[in-house]
């Protein structure tokens, strides 16, 4: 969509430029940017070609709202190629050989504000048609906390009323995290309610982990008062959790409208599964995700059953097939750096708590040789447990997580406190 509407805005730069080579590059801009309702400007040196196949070429081009401190576009270099027949038919046909983009940067909250200042179409959007398609390089997209570096684009080909196959590659910038993705774009064609598909490479990056994925997605473009996005998305990726000797390969899958609107990028209603093997749990959950300053996740759901890989539980809770109900609330930075609740229960047996996700990942890489417990804090309540052949009812155990250890001091053994009623033999 930014690509069709960068190529709609040089397009109409070039009609006006080349149907008028007399006219100096500084009133054109200005007679353009009127009917745009912006301010454009350009730095460099531009040129323009008349034989063959006519040719423009902008250098440092910038584009901005009037008055606006934030361009919503800034282009290093814009090229464009289109036929006579396209001049000649002063806009009433809108075929294009070839657009270029070097370095353009997008700003999508200037973008928006200035897709909402403008009047309502009369009909449905007009894009060109590319014959030798389009090329992005450099490209980059500035959100409210995040950014899109690195873009590249390959289009072959471009038609209003045919498929439009591409290239897409570039990284997620959302601090502490980098995702680089490098996938294949097919959309059924170019305007809102068609279905898009994309199948490739995507790669979260931590400071001290990494989730290499394959990923496969789709969903129908969106474009309304509530944001841009896709409807019906589905995603499923096959990833893999790498941090030191720790390798846990599983599969997961998310469904839901996918919005993007005023800095925020949300996920709700979000279903979502994830499969896999031993210390990976099997779950089913829905819920909702946000992202704008931090990433806001609620996911409630069940596991199918307790991890082979986890710690054993004590009977009866061991003893039982129930699958266990549980519940996620997580506020803060986009690594899962922050503390998150959890509320899990299986039969009558319930634990409310805290955990941070990097410790835990930390106790799954120690193994055998970390502590017997997670590092939980928390509360959990049951009616009876069976421990070293006694049973205890009515038990409350608190869990807390030790503060680390000082240089002076062994660091202590996290343990449970238990308070129950006398012990049945």
């Amino acid at each position: 969509m930014l690509v069709a509407a960068g190529a709609v805005l040089v397009m109409v730069l070039a009609l006006s430029w080349v149907s008028q080579p007399s006219q100096v590059s500084a009133i054109l801009l200005d007679r353009v940017g009127q009917s745009l309702g912006l301010e454009l400007s350009a730095s460099g040196a531009s040129e323009y070609r008349l034989r063959g196949t006519p040719m423009l070429e902008v250098r440092g081009l910038v584009a901005r709202q009037p008055g606006a401190a934030t361009p919503l576009l800034r282009a290093e270099r814009v090229y464009l190629s289109l036929p006579w027949s396209t001049i000649r038919a002063a806009g009433a046909v809108l075929d294009v050989e070839r657009v270029e983009l070097d370095a353009p940067q997008f700003d999508l909250a200037a973008l928006q504000r200035w897709l909402e200042s403008r009047p309502p179409s009369p009909g449905p959007l007009r894009l060109p048609s590319l014959s030798r398609g389009a090329r992005v390089e450099r490209g980059r997209v500035i959100g409210a906390g995040w950014s899109v570096e690195r873009i590249a684009i390959d289009l072959p080909v471009l038609h209003p009323a045919r498929p439009l196959r591409g290239r897409l590659d570039g990284e997620v910038v959302a601090a502490p995290l980098r995702i680089p993705f490098s996938l294949a774009a097919t959309l059924q064609r170019p305007a809102a309610g068609r279905g898009l598909g994309l199948a490739g490479r995507v790669d979260v990056v931590a400071h001290d982990w990494r989730l290499p994925m394959r990923t496969v997605a789709g969903g129908r473009l969106h474009a309304g008062d509530d944001g841009l996005g896709l409807d019906r998305l589905r995603l499923g990726a096959q990833a893999r959790y790498r941090a030191g000797a720790t390798d846990l390969p599983f599969v997961f899958g998310l469904a839901g409208p996918l919005r993007y609107r005023d800095g925020r990028l949300s996920l709700a209603p979000l279903g979502a599964a994830l499969r896999g093997r031993d210390a990976v749990p099997h779950l089913d959950g829905t819920g909702r995700f946000a992202y704008a300053q931090q990433l806001e996740l609620q996911l409630q759901g069940r596991l199918a059953e307790w991890p082979q890989a986890w710690p054993t539980l004590p009977p009866p809770l061991g003893q039982s097939r129930s699958p266990l109900p549980f519940a996620l609330d997580y506020a803060g930075p986009a690594d899962f750096s922050a503390t998150a609740a959890l509320r899990l229960q299986r039969d009558a047996t319930v634990f409310d708590g805290r955990f941070r996700l990097p410790e835990v990942l930390e106790w799954v890489d120690a193994g055998a040789q970390g502590s017997l417990l997670p590092p939980l804090q928390g509360r959990l309540h049951t009616p009876r447990v069976e421990v070293s052949g006694a049973v205890l009812e009515g038990v409350r155990i608190e869990i807390e997580d030790d503060p680390p250890p000082t240089d002076s001091a062994p660091a202590p053994t996290r343990e449970p406190t238990a308070n129950a009623a006398p012990p049945n033999r």
